[in-house]
């Protein structure tokens, strides 16, 4: 386990954007439909593996606010 994914294991989705200061630029994307941007902002909490699929999911229901409870 890398030491990024050991500093956020067991949190959210939520929870690790927020504990990295980048809760508010996610949401700024998701808005904006800016996948790249929201991409890149998941694989700076540790979710790189996972964060085209987790964005994917936050696209293709633009009713959600784009916050997922998620824990990985």
């Amino acid at each position: 386990m890398t030491e990024m994914e050991e500093l956020y294991r067991g949190m959210t989705v939520n929870e690790r954007l927020f504990a990295a200061g980048l809760l508010s630029d996610f949401d700024e994307w998701v808005g904006s439909g800016n996948r790249k941007k929201m991409i890149e902002l998941l694989d700076r909490v540790g979710l790189a593996r996972q964060s085209a699929w987790i964005v994917d999911s936050i696209l293709s229901h633009p009713t959600r606010s784009g916050r997922m409870s998620f824990e990985f």
